[in-house]
């Protein structure tokens, strides 16, 4: 461990002096990076940005190819869900009660050994389906316990002014892994083998515990309070977000922009049957990429997301954009159209994210962080799969387009009423 920084790990963080001008207004705000703890944090985000995607392709590929059968595909993807939702309300409780960089320590460490168990299994042909869900299962386990964790740290590492800027780095990082990461998976799979492609990201993981390892200390700031991290914790947290309107609305904001507008349920039969014309192979490929361009697009012009001080309108205004975006995706009769206002909700979901993550790093205190995390980390995840059997239903029954129309103008009623009815999200700021 770095003994030379503090807890916070802030000391060492260069004045931010005069504000940028010209196009470097626009530019993505770095200064969180000349923090030597954070810059650590975000450097192992990008190892693992793409890493994680190797297995999250090779996975589904690996089932297939035993199997034939997309039902086993979905439910293995199904098969990590309650894991993953358990685990992550529970870790957030840890984090709450233990040194989180401890936690990241044993988590990170824990998803390593799955990749290498995975890459074991694939080596010698094991050919189990079962043995791949158990490891997913696993995986997505450790996962739960390791995000409430990491992204509580980040407010210990930078100050209050820099969070949304700290937060657009790490989703950009992200973002742009979802789609180098397929993408190389694609290229690289023909030529080295599954086998490979997890030994590859258990390679990474290890970049990833040792950044983690020269982290400072990251105890809880109350060390007079003992907590025990069990059902009784996990109930406060969710009586805590009761209690704070911002936080409650902070996650209602994303339960709405995805269950009712994220429709890549549909874009199978949107590619086969509308933009069958363009190809269906193509017209696929560029609806699952055109939101996380969109996203990495919006995190390289996030200069201005420092500057913004009302986080609360900014969650309005970029889910409400989301919605009006996905609106027009669905009417829209050219592919390349559809493509541009998937892009535009991309960047609107980068918005959103952004300070829906830098409300709950600063409304929340940091003994309740962990556990506000936890369950930010269970909608982030949950929504698009409630979403899918959503949209799937809605597309049976009325046609995709239709289905996609009508879940984007739900989205934009849906948020500006509860703007309106409830102002702690307009009135909130920093």
């Amino acid at each position: 461990m770095d003994t030379s920084e503090s807890s916070t790990g802030t000391e060492q963080q260069e004045p931010s002096g005069p504000s940028r001008r010209g196009w470097r207004r626009w530019a993505m705000d770095t200064r969180p990076l000349r923090i030597p703890a954070y810059r650590r944090l975000w450097t192992s985000t990008i190892v693992t940005a793409v890493g994680s995607q190797l297995t999250a392709v090779a996975v589904p590929k690996q089932i297939y190819d035993i199997t034939g059968s997309s039902a086993w595909v979905g439910a293995a993807s199904m098969a990590g869900l309650l894991p993953l939702v358990v685990f992550a309300l529970w870790g957030g409780a840890i984090a709450d009660s233990m040194d989180r960089r401890k936690l990241l320590l044993v988590t990170n460490s824990g998803i390593a050994v799955t990749s290498v168990l995975f890459w074991l299994q694939a080596l010698v042909g094991l050919d189990s389906v079962a043995t791949l869900m158990v490891l997913l299962a696993v995986q997505q386990a450790f996962w739960g316990l390791n995000a409430p964790a990491r992204n509580a740290s980040i407010a210990r590492l930078v100050p209050e002014g820099e969070l949304a800027a700290a937060n657009a780095l790490g989703s950009t990082v992200m973002q742009t892994g979802q789609v180098v990461g397929p993408l190389l998976a694609g290229v690289l799979i023909p030529v080295i083998g599954l086998p490979e492609l997890y030994l590859i990201d258990a390679l990474a993981l290890c970049v990833t515990v040792w950044a983690v390892y020269r982290l400072p200390s990251l105890p809880p700031l109350d060390t007079t309070v003992k907590r025990r991290a069990g059902v009784r914790e996990i109930a406060a947290g969710f009586r805590y977000i009761s209690m704070h309107k911002v936080l409650l609305l902070s996650f209602l904001a994303d339960i709405i922009a995805m269950v009712f507008g994220m429709p890549r349920a549909l874009f199978p039969q949107l590619a086969a049957e509308t933009y069958a014309p363009y190809g269906e192979g193509l017209a696929l490929g560029l609806l699952f990429a055109a939101i996380p361009i969109g996203a990495v697009v919006g995190g390289l012009f996030s200069g201005t997301f420092s500057r913004a001080k009302r986080h609360g309108w900014m969650v309005i205004g970029a889910v409400v954009a989301w919605g009006a975006a996905i609106t027009g995706f669905g009417l829209s009769d050219s592919l390349w159209l559809a493509v541009v206002f998937l892009a535009v909700a991309g960047i609107a979901d980068m918005v959103s994210m952004v300070f829906r993550g830098a409300i709950l790093l600063s409304a929340a205190t940091d003994e309740m962080r962990g556990r506000m995390q936890g369950v930010f980390t269970v909608v982030v995840a949950g929504g698009p799969r409630l979403a899918d059997v959503l949209h799937g239903t809605a597309g049976s029954a009325f046609g995709p387009r239709a289905a996609v129309v009508g879940g984007g103008l739900l989205v934009v009623v849906a948020m500006l009423g509860l703007a309106f009815a409830i102002p702690a999200l307009r009135k909130y700021r920093i």
